[in-house]
């Protein structure tokens, strides 16, 4: 008797590990369907797609009085929507800092950043930047009563930038002995200048000749510093599929125009007539 129980038992625990191993196969057949499906696939299942923008830099990215997204870089946000599931309503607006742009591809909580993302050699390490869409180059602005024209101006001052930024990398591998005091928004880097915290702000020129033009008292001294860089949209590193789709997007976008209309109804409002379009845009995805 005591054999047949025992017999029993094992019996019962072999069958057991069967069922559990069927289990596991099952779970892990769909996790591997699941990591087949193309990432076009699974935004058109998910019915959204969803895209990493600013919450606090006009013109480009920013929340109204509304709480609404609004900018240039949501204005292409959205016909991307319509474009790939037929409505602009279709897009979930994720708000990212510069600092997390990087890692909210890598840890799959957007399918892609328009947060004025400049394409940079370290960045192109960890993500993949499809085709530009915008020129951009760093600028620093100041008060108009103690004026920085020059970063020699800089040494033993204080200057203002934001964490994750190009200004930030480029001030800290060229210029190490110049002070910098990081935030990690827009808004804090911007109030700090205001207080008098810091000498200057260094930041994407696009950015500060809109900022500038709406604060009076400040100044963009220097208007261009370092290379002309560019703009772009970024994927998850290795996502061929949805950077191919992004960047024939680019292109036919480009024989509509639609990336000028995107400057008219968004930037030359806070440009007015002192910035030449052809400075900013780059349409089709192609620089001329």
């Amino acid at each position: 008797m005591h054999i047949k129980k025992f017999l029993a038992v094992i019996f019962s625990i072999v069958i057991l590990a069967g069922v559990l191993a069927g289990c596991g196969s099952s779970a892990q057949q769909d996790s591997k369907q699941t990591a087949q499906q193309s990432s076009l696939e699974q935004i058109k299942k998910r019915g959204v797609i969803r895209i990493g923008v600013f919450s606090d830099k006009p013109p480009f990215g920013y929340v109204d009085a509304n709480g609404k997204n609004q900018g240039y870089d949501v204005y292409l946000a959205k016909r991307l929507a319509k474009d790939l599931l037929g409505d602009e309503s279709k897009v979930e607006f994720v708000l990212v800092e510069a600092a997390s742009r990087v890692e909210f591809l890598q840890a799959n909580k957007v399918d892609i950043i328009l947060a004025n993302f400049t394409v940079t050699d370290e960045r192109k390490q960890k993500v993949d930047f499809a085709n530009p869409y915008m020129k951009v180059s760093l600028g620093v602005v100041s008060p108009n009563g103690e004026p920085i024209t020059s970063v020699e101006q800089l040494k033993g001052k204080k200057l203002i930038v934001n964490k994750g930024t190009t200004a930030e990398t480029y001030f800290t591998k060229n210029y190490p002995d110049i002070e910098l005091l990081k935030y990690d928004q827009n808004t804090e880097a911007f109030e700090a200048l205001k207080d008098h915290r810091g000498a200057a702000l260094a930041h994407d020129n696009t950015l500060l000749f809109a900022w500038a033009r709406e604060n009076p008292g400040f100044n963009v001294g220097i208007s261009t510093l370092g290379s002309l860089d560019t703009i772009a949209p970024a994927v998850k590193k290795g996502d061929k599929e949805l950077l191919d789709w992004i960047n024939a997007e680019l292109e036919t976008l480009g024989k509509e125009n639609f990336i000028h209309k995107a400057y008219d109804e968004t930037l030359k409002p806070a440009y007015g007539d002192s910035i030449n379009p052809e400075d900013i845009v780059v349409e089709g995805g192609k620089l001329k």
